[in-house]
């Protein structure tokens, strides 16, 4: 896999390079509430641009049905990345039309600019490989470069990930290099004691990272919604909690199998309940309960770990040596129920371990719970692309780059 290093060592001023970034990020109206993969892929874009090539970044945002929809546009992301650069950025009002050709035609040696939103188009997403690559040939018009740096999105067969480089003289980012480093300390020669934390809502999100990791990890605690699928698992009641039913047999499973293979598998020993779902936009007091575990009221739903997981869950993550992290333990954007995953972000921080924050909810609550990110050994910017990356799957955006 060729580096931006030596794509800059062979020359670029001059030339239109296209950036693959992932400016997915998350919207209020056009305000941005977490910048994070903005700035993630700074370091690429700034480097070529310092080099003197015309860069052309690209993303996708949101799920648009493959049409423009102004509530998905990147205008907002385009601005940022202007006022972190320092410079002016450019913008395109389409993909591959009129302004996306004009605007990489007016581009200057070192000057940037942002297209609009690749998933407006059809073709980015498409599963028939002559209209996806039809519009990969749209798109490689516009550039003589192609450098992939949208970790985040490297898990997809899109166009713009996978199709694209084909076609054109192909390079991974700084970010894509960086990230796939850190996953490599997790998946090989890992420093042990290795502890998995897991949250989110769905057990069947997790599956089958949870079925890898038992051959890897030697400790695994569980949190968030899909914890209540394996204390359901254990015969105990959830009350209204999440609860995915048909997953209970592979709770069980994978119970019996870390019990058989020495795998220490945590689960809540209380939670703090409520008979609603908190309001997350007034953030109303929810007036939470904290109750055992296996004593949930039929007629509550359990919203965070309590304080006794949390201690817990801090024992066992003080001797990790390393760490990886992915997923909420309960309803953190309300203050009522933020404790669980702030007492797991602080065990991260307390200790010694190489630590990762595996992206997607995780990162947006370290960031939103107020933590120093430089406090943590990695934030990975791709949830969804670090999930498939440690169950061991092909990566269409990685094998893409490969020469």
């Amino acid at each position: 896999m060729k580096t931006i290093d030596e794509l800059l060592a062979e020359g670029v001023t001059g030339k239109r390079v296209f950036v693959r970034a992932d400016l997915n990020v998350p919207l209020d109206g056009t305000r941005i509430t977490d910048d994070g993969r903005i700035r993630a892929v700074l370091p690429t874009v700034k480097a070529l641009a310092d080099a003197g090539a015309r860069v052309i970044v690209a993303s996708h945002l949101g799920r648009p049905k493959g049409a423009p929809d102004p509530a998905f546009s990147l205008a907002p992301a385009a601005a940022r990345l202007g006022e972190l650069l320092g410079a002016d950025v450019a913008f395109a009002t389409d993909t591959v039309g009129e302004s996306a050709r004009s605007t990489v035609d007016g581009l200057a040696d070192g000057r940037v600019a942002v297209i609009e939103n690749l998933r407006f188009n059809a073709g980015e997403t498409s599963k028939d490989d002559a209209e996806r690559g039809a519009f990969a040939d749209q798109l490689a018009a516009l550039a003589d470069a192609y450098v992939g740096d949208g970790f985040g999105a490297v898990h997809r067969k899109h166009a713009s990930v996978y199709d694209l480089p084909a076609r054109l003289p192909h390079a991974a980012g700084s970010l894509i290099a960086t990230e796939v480093g850190v996953l490599k300390k997790l998946t090989e020669d890992v420093k042990r004691p290795y502890v998995v934390v897991l949250g989110g809502a769905k057990v069947s999100d997790k599956l089958a990272v949870i079925d890898q990791l038992l051959e890897k990890a030697d400790r695994i605690l569980i949190g968030g919604g899909m914890a209540y699928t394996f204390l359901k698992a254990k015969g105990h009641e959830v009350g209204k909690s999440l609860l995915q039913a048909d997953q209970i047999p592979a709770c069980l499973e994978y119970l019996a199998r870390a019990e058989k293979r020495g795998v220490e598998f945590v689960l809540p020993v209380d939670v703090l309940v409520s008979p609603d779902f908190p309001d997350l936009k007034t953030k109303a007091p929810a007036n939470p309960t904290t109750v055992a575990a296996d004593a949930i009221p039929k007629d509550q739903e359990a919203m965070d770990i309590g304080p006794e997981t949390r201690k817990l869950y801090a024992a066992k993550l003080a001797d990790a040596a390393t760490v990886f992290w992915n997923g909420p333990m309960g309803v953190f954007e309300h203050p009522d129920f933020a404790e669980g995953t702030k007492a797991v972000a602080q065990g991260l921080v307390d200790s010694s371990a190489f630590t990762v924050v595996g992206g997607g909810d995780s990162a947006a609550a370290v960031r939103l719970l107020g933590f120093d990110e430089n406090t943590f050994g990695h934030i990975s910017t791709g949830g969804g692309a670090s999930l498939e990356y440690l169950e061991g799957k092909t990566l269409p955006g990685l094998a893409a780059l490969e020469d």
